[in-house]
């Protein structure tokens, strides 16, 4: 079993300690990993202490507060974040401002857990950064060792995914058809959340089984003359359920006749992915701009909405794999990072470009050109 060490940076005794006693006999796992995480927990009460302790020890996961005597926590973040150090740091404070957040964020700060906190949420916070950890390192390590290695995780990933969420989804159809008994309402929040749940790992899959075949060159490329008026209709259509549940009105300007020589399934991936993303980040009773045209040699795709929007200094990771920009507005928005991943290799297949623009609160512009041939 793993081990992984945790350092709280606390003032308050009581914080310090309770968390070592939520964590002492506590284990996290998930289906694609062989071994379960245990924790070891060190402590310490002021900034100062607590980059001494950095300098010392491997630490794996911070949990920092910011107000502290000495130095504040923010400027302990600014630290870590200067020497580059592969922790995964959580903030936890009573004493979040809308400027501290966005600079922690900024920072490389993963999530807020706000004081006071019950034990369950001591343990999803570490849940979740764990994951975020072993994620973010087997990433690297893809990176740094080659295509095969990433071949065979995604795989096992993808395979192990599929069993529990099968047993998760039979065990909602029993609640759901009243087998447990009859008091259905006390069941309702745990199905919605379960099915919200099962809804982000299905999709996890889907973009886990795309980006594998394209990353091993097994997928096999159907290429034929496509109508894309026929594709993007479709694609509009498979999101208009998510887009009515916000009141977001999609607004097409879709050529008649435009033909392109292209796999039909990767097209219709392109237009699916950027499209649900116009969804997701958009705001209620927002819009949705769809346009596909032919403009002299070349087909050019244009969605735009009226969402979150991205900062600037935010858009270069938008393609990376497992990137998912964290802000206060994203939090709760489920998705596997891999999405824009996989649009830009699709692009890149037809030898295509791809242009994103965006602004804060006033919404984001993905562009993509691809040459007719």
């Amino acid at each position: 079993m793993e081990k992984l060490k945790v350092l709280v940076v606390d003032d308050e005794p009581g914080i310090r300690s309770g968390v070592q006693r939520v964590l002492k006999n506590y284990t996290v796992g998930f289906p694609f990993m062989d071994e379960d995480f245990s924790f070891e927990v060190m402590d310490a009460e002021t900034g100062e202490s607590a980059l001494n302790m950095i300098t010392h020890h491997e630490i794996d996961i911070i949990l920092l507060d910011n107000k502290l005597p000495g130095i504040q926590g923010i400027e302990v973040l600014e630290k870590i974040n200067k020497m580059s150090l592969d922790i995964a740091v959580m903030m936890i404070t009573s004493y979040a401002s809308l400027e501290i957040a966005v600079k922690a964020t900024t920072l490389g700060a993963y999530n807020f857990i706000p004081k006071p906190f019950t034990p369950d949420e001591v343990k999803s916070a570490i849940e979740n950064i764990s994951k975020h950890l072993f994620l973010m390192r087997m990433t690297r390590k893809m990176k740094e060792e080659g295509r095969q290695i990433r071949f065979r995780f995604l795989s096992v990933l993808s395979h192990e995914l599929k069993s529990p969420l099968n047993a998760v989804e039979g065990y909602l159809e029993i609640m759901k058809e009243k087998q447990a008994g009859e008091n259905i309402t006390e069941y309702m929040s745990m199905i919605d959340r379960s099915l919200v749940r099962i809804k982000a790992m299905r999709g996890l899959i889907m973009d886990m089984l795309d980006l594998t075949r394209l990353e091993s060159g097994k997928k096999s490329r159907k290429l034929q003359n496509v109508n894309l008026n026929y594709l993007a209709r479709m694609a509009v259509d498979t999101v208009m359920p998510l887009a009515i549940q916000s009141n977001i009105e999609i607004i097409t300007n879709l050529e008649d006749e435009v033909q392109l020589t292209a796999d039909p399934d990767e097209m219709e991936i392109i237009f699916n992915n950027l499209l649900s993303n116009a969804v997701k980040y958009n705001r209620k009773n927002g819009e949705v701009q769809f346009e596909v045209k032919q403009k002299g040699n070349n087909l050019m795709i244009r969605v735009s909405d009226t969402g979150i929007g991205i900062d600037q200094e935010d858009l270069p990771k938008l393609f990376a794999e497992f990137s998912r920009i964290k802000t206060n507005e994203t939090q709760n928005i489920n998705g596997s990072g891999l999405g824009l991943s996989i649009v830009k290799k699709m692009v890149d297949l037809y030898r295509g470009t791809i242009d994103v623009s965006s602004q804060p609160r006033l919404g984001t512009t993905f562009k993509i050109t691809l040459p007719i041939i």
